[in-house]
């Protein structure tokens, strides 16, 4: 049962519109009213002007007479109960009228009680605190839908940027198979073409930066390959210290990887040309290209890595490694898939480690 306290505090904030065309009869619920602790009152002689009210202010309870002229109480209440913003306001119905006929008539259209004139005090503060806990438990459940729906919001926002970071390390693809729970993500992929790069001198400049501006230039350096890699169609696995490594022809394969990789190499050395310019600097480097068959999967439990395996990447890598600086060192294998397109100049048998003697070739630029 509800405490005299609780009453109280019930009772403190309730806003009350009091409608009666008898001034003695809206004076003496005013009083009634006030002795049980309400004191945002507000008094209308009509239903008119009840309504104009009702349109410019808020309240929590209308106390509404029934015979009024002009406009009478069921008027008023069916146009209450027809408004959306109102509809949902408690309306008490007090009225001398005995026909028990009308009574079941404003219930039907939605008053929340109806009292008989004369009232009866201690049955009108009963019912007003009906409505005042009814309003509490309202506040409540809206306050609490409030919070479930700030907690499904901040949900919704931690899942895009999970989404988001996944995208950023992992290809689309992976992502959606690792967001459905699948494990031992891994593919065969017969054709593609690995690129691996290298920034000559980067070590001599590191030693003379501070660790934040060397941050900030190599994310300057690698954002200008990420957007050129995306543009094109290729696949960013990682980057190491100052290596980057990109792959053409997955996880979605493509006839063209060899190509788009070619491209990616010339327009890497564009973006190096203008990274040294905006940043007054000089910075070399050197790319490699071999085409063939890798492995590719995700790796780890906690940290998520796509990376690539095989004899391809091996080789692609030492096209990087015994290149030369400024220049893109193409294997045989990707030599073969792009000659009709690009112009490459042969170089001559080179020793790989671990691989023997490769006849290599420089990458020139699109025919």
């Amino acid at each position: 049962m509800t405490s005299t306290a609780s009453v109280s505090d019930l009772l403190s904030d309730l806003r009350v519109l009091v409608v009666d065309d008898s001034r003695i009869l809206r004076k003496l619920l005013i009083r009634e009213l006030a002795h049980i602790g309400i004191s945002q009152i507000t008094e209308s002689e009509d239903g008119l002007q009840c309504l104009d009210i009702l349109a410019k202010q808020a309240f929590d309870l209308v106390l509404l007479d029934m015979e009024m002229p002009e406009m009478d109480g069921l008027a008023v209440l069916q146009a209450i109960k027809k408004t959306p913003e109102l509809r949902s306001l408690p309306v008490i119905v007090i009225s001398g009228d005995t026909l028990i006929d009308k009574t079941v008539r404003c219930i039907e259209i939605g008053a929340e009680d109806y009292l008989p004139k004369p009232f009866n005090p201690v049955l009108l503060r009963a019912r007003i605190v009906s409505v005042a806990e009814k309003r509490r438990l309202r506040n409540l459940e809206m306050a609490y839908l409030n919070q479930l729906q700030h907690e499904k919001n901040m949900l919704q926002l931690e899942q895009m940027k999970t989404e988001r970071l996944m995208l950023n390390i992992l290809p689309k693809s992976i992502a959606e198979r690792l967001k459905r729970n699948e494990v031992n993500i891994a593919g065969d992929y017969p054709n593609v073409t690995v690129l691996f790069s290298d920034l000559v001198g980067f070590t001599a400049m590191a030693s003379a930066k501070g660790a934040l501006e060397l941050v900030k230039l190599l994310n300057d350096l690698f954002t200008r390959f990420d957007k050129r890699a995306e543009a094109l169609g290729l696949e960013k696995i990682k980057t190491i210290g100052d290596a980057y490594m990109a792959v053409g022809g997955l996880p979605i394969p493509r006839q063209d990887h060899a190509d788009i990789s070619c491209d990616m190499a010339l327009g890497m050395f564009e973006d190096l040309a203008d990274f040294n310019r905006s940043q007054g600097m000089s910075l070399a480097m050197r790319i490699g290209l071999n085409s063939g068959p890798v492995v590719a999967g995700v790796i780890g439990f906690t940290k998520f890595s796509y990376d690539l395996w095989g004899h391809t990447v091996n080789t692609a890598s030492r096209m990087e490694s015994s290149g030369e600086s400024g220049k893109i060192q193409i294997s045989p294998s990707t030599f073969e898939l792009i000659k009709d397109q690009f112009v490459a100049q042969e170089r001559e048998l080179i020793e790989c480690k671990g691989l023997g003697k490769i006849m290599t070739s420089f990458l020139i630029a699109r025919k």
